[in-house]
């Protein structure tokens, strides 16, 4: 399974980026999607998962009500929106894919830079 995710940037506090990660290969319809993201200096940290046929969706205390993770499954693409976005969100942020959340694949990471 290859991950290729899109969509990072410069946004300023408060404005909103969307994020996307596309899935090619063998990809099994029961994997889970997620986002990741490391900043500079810090562990990386889970930010959302959506199981693919569920469709449960999960996130992180820190982005809960600002982020949506959504999907098309039809395009095998996950997408992040990230809205009311802050300094503190800056970082990379990495698509994964796997069985429940044993995320076995990865993608690279797309830079997302939040200025004050």
């Amino acid at each position: 399974v290859q991950l290729q995710a899109s969509g990072g940037g410069l946004v300023q506090a408060g404005g909103s980026l969307r994020l996307s990660c596309a899935a090619s290969g063998r990809t099994e319809s029961g994997y889970t999607m997620g986002w990741f993201r490391q900043a500079p200096g810090k562990e990386r940290e889970f930010v959302a998962s959506s199981r693919w046929t569920s469709g449960m969706t999960y996130y992180a205390d820190s982005v809960k009500g600002r982020f949506t993770i959504s999907r098309d499954n039809a395009k095998n693409t996950v997408f992040l929106q990230m809205n009311s976005l802050k300094p503190e969100d800056t970082a990379v942020y990495s698509c994964a894919a796997g069985p429940q959340t044993n995320f076995i694949y990865w993608g690279q990471g797309t830079l997302v830079t939040v200025s004050s």
